[in-house]
């Protein structure tokens, strides 16, 4: 195998994957059920990786029109492929996230609000919202009385991680209320780390130097959620401007 850049190993990690993230089919559904979105809605899946959740939307409102924004060109192309069968309905475009035009009746952006920031995401995202518009977003959240596994395993994935309340408050910060939340243990994330350990080992024999680094980082990820996976959480939120 030829040497690899930094980036080409993590895309090369994620190539093939279904997700690049925890999520569950039925937490999207329970989201959509909260949020009360109609059967011809316009959905915008920000940050949309290779497209797990968009092609869940599309089968979830299948009279839905529905935009796919992610910066990375190869989880863009990855998932205009897994939603073609639904023709011109969907839509994936390579994009900022942060820059939607809508009007849109959800934007649901599973586990990427943290590279903008909950306030800031839900302030860029108003005017992006229709009348009686949704946003459904997954962050990061410490479970009270975390054990040191847990509190290992965030202080290496995500050092600004904050309790329920935390993320309550920065809903709060940007003028919107909350409608529901629900907490994403276990499944999610066996969804996603599952395969991702099969394509480690696929990866393994003849890996060079830069993507063997990239496969120890993603199993010492994966060994600390092991420590500790009844503990490890994203918060599901659904929220409404005021």
């Amino acid at each position: 195998m030829s040497e690899l850049t930094v980036d080409e190993a993590f895309l090369t990690l994620y190539a093939d994957l279904a997700r690049e993230g925890p999520g569950a089919s039925a937490d999207l559904g329970w989201a959509l059920s909260v949020a009360g979105t109609p059967a011809q809605a316009r959905i915008c899946d920000a940050g949309c990786g290779s497209g797990a959740d968009t092609l869940t939307l599309a089968k979830e409102r299948p009279q839905a029109r529905i935009d796919a924004v992610d910066k990375v060109a190869q989880f863009v192309a990855a998932a205009q492929k897994r939603v073609a069968p639904f023709g011109d309905r969907v839509q994936v475009r390579q994009g900022d996230m942060a820059a939607l035009n809508g009007p849109y009746d959800l934007i649901w952006c599973a586990g990427a609000i943290y590279f903008i920031g909950i306030t800031q995401a839900l302030n860029a995202w108003r005017p992006a919202l229709a009348q009686g518009g949704r946003v459904a977003f997954s962050e990061p959240c410490m479970l009270p009385r975390p054990s040191q596994a847990a509190r290992d395993f965030w202080s290496a994935e995500y050092p600004q991680i904050t309790d329920m309340a935390g993320i309550r408050d920065r809903v709060a910060q940007a003028g919107y209320r909350v409608l529901g939340e629900n907490l994403q243990i276990g499944a999610a994330w066996e969804n996603y780390y599952l395969p991702m350990e099969r394509r480690i080992a696929s990866l393994r024999p003849g890996a060079n130097p830069a993507l063997a680094a990239a496969l120890d980082t993603a199993e010492a990820e994966i060994a600390r959620w092991r420590a500790a996976p009844s503990e490890i959480a994203y918060a599901l939120m659904v929220v409404a401007p005021e």
